[in-house]
C-alpha cells in the first residue's frame, strides 16, 4: 500500500513538470510562443504548419491534428513509447536542474549569451533521428560531433555540436542553428598534404559519408562562417591540394573565387552537386530518390566527370 502511494505522489509531482521543458529535452522546440501558449510542429508526424498546442497556464497539451491531448506524463509516454515508470525516471533526471513549479528562471550574467553545460557522445534519440534525416550515418557523425547541452536565455537545450579551434561550438538541431563563443574555424588535422574545405559541418559529414577513409588522404577545414576567409587563407598555404566544396550561392561562389585567387592549389568542386545549394542538400535528394550507391560512385569519379543531377533538377533562378 505504501509503495502504491509513493508512485501516485510521484505522478502528481511529475505532472507539474513543464511540458515545454519536456519537449525541449526530447528535441522539440516551439515555432511560436507567447505568455499563454506555445505552438509546436507535431512530434507524432511530419507537418509544415504547427498544430500542436501547449497551454502554459494549465500545463496541458493538445494535438489538433490527432484530436487528443493530456498531461506531460501522457506526452512523454507517447513520444518515447515508454512506460509510466520509465517516464517518471526520465522526468526525475531534471529535478536538480529545474523546479517542477513554473517559477521565473534566476538570471545570471550569462543569460544574455549561450552557456555550454556539457558535451558527451551522440546518444539522444532525437539527435540521432535528425542525423538520419540529413542522410548522414550515425557512425560518421559520431566520429566528429558530440551531443552538446547548453543554456540559452535561461532555457535548456541540446544539439549536435562540432567544436572549433577556439573551443567554441557550432550547434545544430532540427529547429535551431546556433553557436557558442568564441566563433572560429574547425581545422581537423590528419597529417596529410591535401585539404577539403566546406562551409558547414553537415557538408563535411556528407563528403565523409560519400567516400570511405578520406581521413587517410585529406585534412579537413570547416569555415563555420565565410567571415573567416582570411584565417582560412593562412591555413591553406601549408597544403599542396585544396578541394573546395562551398555553397552554390553568391556568397559561396565569391568565397571560392577569393580562395582560388589566393592559391593555385585550389580545386573548385561544386559541379558534383550542381543545381543544389550545398553538398548535404544534394545528398538528401539522392537518398530520397534511391541513388544511394550511385552517389558514392559519382563522388569517386575525376572532377571533369562529376556532373550529376538526378532527375534533371535545375539550378534555382536567382
Amino acid at each position: 500500500m505504501k509503495k502504491e502511494r509513493t508512485i501516485r505522489l510521484s505522478c502528481e509531482r511529475a505532472r507539474a513538470f513543464p511540458i515545454e521543458k519536456a519537449l525541449a529535452k526530447l528535441g522539440h522546440f516551439p515555432t511560436n510562443t507567447n505568455d499563454k501558449e506555445a505552438w509546436f510542429l507535431s512530434p507524432f508526424r511530419s507537418e509544415i504548419q504547427a498544430s500542436f498546442k501547449v497551454s502554459k497556464k494549465l500545463n496541458r497539451w493538445y494535438d489538433h491534428g490527432e484530436g487528443k491531448g493530456g498531461n506531460v506524463i501522457d506526452l512523454i509516454c507517447l513520444i518515447t513509447e515508454s512506460t509510466v515508470s520509465e517516464t517518471l525516471k526520465f522526468i526525475a533526471e531534471d529535478q536538480d536542474s529545474f523546479s517542477f513549479q513554473q517559477q521565473p528562471v534566476i538570471k545570471t550574467e550569462k543569460d544574455k549569451g549561450l552557456q555550454i553545460l556539457y558535451a558527451r557522445p551522440l546518444q539522444h534519440y532525437s539527435l540521432l533521428k535528425y542525423v538520419a534525416e540529413r542522410s548522414i550515418s550515425i557512425a560518421t557523425a559520431a566520429m566528429y560531433c558530440y551531443e552538446v547541452h547548453y543554456l540559452h536565455k535561461g532555457r535548456s537545450y541540446f544539439a549536435i555540436g562540432l567544436k572549433n579551434d577556439s573551443d567554441g561550438w557550432e550547434l545544430r538541431n532540427k529547429y535551431y542553428k546556433n553557436s557558442s563563443s568564441p566563433k572560429d574555424i574547425t581545422h581537423i588535422k590528419n597529417g596529410n598534404d591535401k585539404l577539403i574545405i566546406t562551409e558547414g559541418m553537415f557538408d563535411l559529414l556528407s563528403i565523409l559519408d560519400s567516400t570511405n577513409n578520406l581521413e587517410l588522404e585529406y585534412d579537413f577545414l570547416v569555415l563555420n562562417s565565410t567571415a573567416f576567409l582570411n584565417k582560412a587563407m593562412k591555413v591553406i598555404d601549408d597544403y599542396h591540394q585544396i578541394d573546395l566544396y562551398l555553397d552554390n550561392d553568391r556568397n559561396g561562389k565569391a568565397t571560392t573565387q577569393k580562395l582560388i585567387a589566393h592559391s593555385d592549389n585550389c580545386l573548385d568542386k561544386p559541379s558534383l552537386y550542381e543545381g543544389f545549394k550545398d553538398m548535404n542538400e544534394w545528398l538528401i535528394f539522392n537518398a530520397k530518390n534511391g541513388f544511394g550507391q550511385g552517389v558514392r560512385d559519382v563522388f569517386l569519379l575525376p572532377q571533369k566527370q562529376t556532373r550529376f543531377t538526378p532527375g534533371g533538377r535545375k539550378e534555382k533562378e536567382k
